[in-house]
């Protein structure tokens, strides 16, 4: 899965340091890694796993849900991230996310990043796993019958 997409990380990287509010998408999974650099003196960034949405008007109306104090952003970036997450830290792209958070002041952010992280990493691992195994997937190939 890794070596077949080529990814501008310098776009990235831009886009990470000034975007308000940024949604990774991944290739295997359903959940999307959201952040929402806005803060306020009682709030910080916000990093989260939040479920796919069915439209952009439906994910800016999960984001007021979660953030009812910040008013809506004028966009939300969204990052197709097609190599598997670990590659996140190998690239530097999950370095420039966690100290964009971190320079907010807030630990607890930095916590949820971290979280997020490895929750991203557990749910791969088991999709992975279920891909082998077949648990939830089709074969195209099936066994044959003995």
């Amino acid at each position: 899965m890794d070596n077949d997409y080529v990814l501008n990380l310098d776009d990235i990287l831009r886009t990470i340091a000034s975007a308000e509010v940024v949604r990774f998408r991944f290739g295997l999974l359903d959940k999307r890694l959201l952040i929402d650099n806005r803060c306020n003196e009682l709030e910080g960034p916000l990093v989260k796993l939040v479920d796919r949405a069915g439209s952009s008007e439906e994910s800016f109306r999960n984001l007021k849900r979660l953030r009812p104090r910040f008013p809506l952003p004028d966009k939300m970036t969204a990052i197709w991230w097609p190599k598997y997450v670990s590659t996140l830290r190998s690239t530097g792209v999950w370095e420039a996310i966690v100290s964009r958070i971190a320079d907010a002041g807030f630990a607890d952010a930095v916590r949820q990043s971290e979280d997020a992280l490895r929750e991203l990493l557990r749910m791969e691992r088991e999709e992975i796993r279920n891909a082998i195994t077949g648990v939830g997937f089709q074969t195209i190939w099936p066994r044959p019958v003995r």
